[in-house]
């Protein structure tokens, strides 16, 4: 968690929860920590908290048991996957793209340059 950044406490609760869920630390149909473990591990507000996981509930993520605590949505990986990939288009590849024309980079030595890196995520 960084206090000190830009990015708000409740967004980097609701990225943290669903890095855990890709990385299958909560599986899906798995509880999740309650706002009050969160607001306490991290001391900081259980309202901070409850916004984070509210996102979570409004994408499909989670969802609540009564009684029980919040839970991981069946497809919720998939679905994290989807809308990350697509983050990552529109943040990163568009300007990618753009600077690479403002270049005069073709896609093919874009291509070229991007599969040097290749042996790294295999």
């Amino acid at each position: 968690m960084n206090f000190d950044g830009e990015k708000p406490i409740y967004l980097q609760i609701a990225e943290q929860i669903e890095d855990a869920i890709l990385t299958e630390a909560f599986p899906e149909e798995s509880q999740i920590p309650s706002t009050t473990e969160i607001s306490v591990t991290y001391k900081i507000n259980p309202a901070t908290a409850l916004k984070g996981i509210n996102l979570l509930v409004d994408a499909g993520t989670v969802y609540k048991k009564r009684g029980l605590g919040m839970f991981v949505a069946q497809g919720a990986k998939k679905k994290i996957m989807e809308k990350r990939k697509q983050d990552f288009y529109d943040n990163y590849i568009v300007s990618l793209l753009d600077e690479a024309k403002k270049l005069g980079i073709s896609r093919r030595e874009l291509a070229a340059m991007l599969g040097g890196e290749e042996e790294q995520y295999e």
